[in-house]
């Protein structure tokens, strides 16, 4: 027995779509997701969601970078190569900078991208709305609105009927 994913609807304007979100946002659905051919600005307010956790991951690497380039220059003059070159000091931050500077963006990046890929679940191989015999056209010229079946709020008909009331076409149940 296949298990159902939940409900997918059809939409033809940007401007359909983001009244659509706004529904199924104030509706109180917390599982869902549109899909667009291109960025829409104001979408993603549209369906309520919060600020991105990236810039964390981002911050993260570049602290860490930075402090690594610090304490291996550091290391690297106290305790492995203590040579005085002309009066120089052993350590100082002023020559460990150029190192600890390029760390920090190469942290940074590498942070970076690791977020999004842990926060967006990738890689993600597979995912049942490509099942769903419409989708093609996501890449192309429609939009659409996913409603999860394991949402607290998902009841078949009752969503069926909001994406309908919505201006949703095309509506169908999507299998797992």
């Amino acid at each position: 027995m296949k298990k159902n994913y939940g409900i997918i609807a059809a939409f033809d304007t940007t401007s359909e779509i983001y009244h659509a979100c706004e529904k199924v946002r104030d509706a109180g659905y917390s599982r869902w997701d549109a899909l667009t051919p291109f960025p829409i600005h104001g979408l993603d307010y549209a369906m309520g969601m919060p600020r991105s956790k990236v810039p964390r991951f981002s911050l993260a690497g570049g602290i860490t970078g930075f402090c690594t380039g610090m304490s291996f220059i550091a290391w690297l003059g106290l305790s492995e190569y203590p040579l005085v070159v002309g009066g120089k000091p052993m350590f100082s931050p002023m020559f460990a900078f150029p190192v600890s500077y390029e760390l920090t963006i190469l942290f940074t990046a590498f942070a970076t991208i690791g977020g999004m890929f842990f926060l967006n679940k990738l890689p993600m191989h597979y995912h049942p709305v490509m099942k769903a015999p419409q989708f093609v056209r996501a890449s192309d010229d429609r939009f659409y609105i996913v409603i999860e079946a394991n949402d607290p709020k998902f009841n078949a008909a009752a969503t069926r009927d909001l994406l309908a009331q919505a201006g949703g076409k095309d509506i169908v149940e999507i299998e797992e």
